[in-house]
């Protein structure tokens, strides 16, 4: 069966709608928990043997922590994507990816914690992986910093007000995108719970939060089901069959 090498980087912060996609195409969820596997030599695998892509989660780090294995996992996602390999990056995996391949990640003047409007760039509106994602939507998004320069020859695809790098495409199956597709109504109670302290720095609660959430939630999960179903059918080759 075909193995897809998850990055997990938090109890709450798995693979959601995007994993179940991916499973219903026939693909095997290698989960990695790199917040559980610290040290370097763990977590991340030897080779890329057997391995048909890479998704790289969020997670309460930062590109530029300390973390021994941070480097090692952004190391690891460049090899994937010079193999030419599918590399999907959410929040911090979209930041971790743009670092891998030469971009820059900075803190944010003010975070993104909520819905906010995210549009796609021009480019975005002829991308196959993003047919049938509107123009403009409402996207979750849970992040205090940012890619303030995306990799050589990396394409732009979605931006918002306050994160001009919203999502990207590096290649031909690398996308990075800032937002939180993958979350389902309770992970992102659970997002929203975990933020807390968060959002009342932000002058918001997770009560207000919570309404903002029932208003959006239920057109950004159609999306958002859209967008998986694009990754596992497109960027995913006819590989995710083998085994069924």
């Amino acid at each position: 069966m075909a193995n897809i090498i998850v990055f997990q980087h938090s109890p709450w912060g798995g693979p959601g709608r995007l994993g179940l996609t991916l499973r219903d195409h026939g693909f095997k969820l290698d989960v990695r928990r790199m917040d559980l596997n610290r040290e370097i030599g763990r977590g991340v695998p030897p080779d890329y043997d057997n391995v048909h892509g890479v998704v790289v989660l969020g997670g309460p780090q930062n590109v530029g922590d300390p973390e021994p294995w941070i480097n090692q996992e952004i190391a690891y996602i460049r090899g994937a994507h010079d193999r030419a390999l599918p590399v999907i990056g959410i929040c911090l995996g979209h930041q971790m990816i743009a670092k891998a391949l030469g971009g820059d990640v900075s803190p944010m003047a003010k975070p993104e914690l909520g819905f906010t409007r995210t549009s796609l760039t021009v480019p975005a509106q002829t991308d196959t992986i993003m047919a049938g994602i509107p123009w403009d939507v409402m996207a979750f998004q849970s992040h205090g910093q940012e890619v303030t320069k995306l990799p050589p020859g990396a394409t732009p695809l979605a931006s918002s007000a306050a994160c001009k790098v919203q999502a990207f495409r590096a290649g031909v199956r690398t996308y990075a995108f800032q937002f939180h597709f993958e979350v389902d109504r309770p992970m992102l109670s659970t997002f929203l719970s975990e933020a807390r302290d968060w959002a009342r720095d932000l002058g918001t609660s997770v009560g207000d939060l919570e309404k903002q959430a029932d208003q959006h939630y239920g057109r950004f999960a159609v999306v958002a089901d859209r967008l998986c179903m694009n990754l596992a059918t497109y960027c995913f080759p006819s590989v995710g069959l083998v085994g069924v």
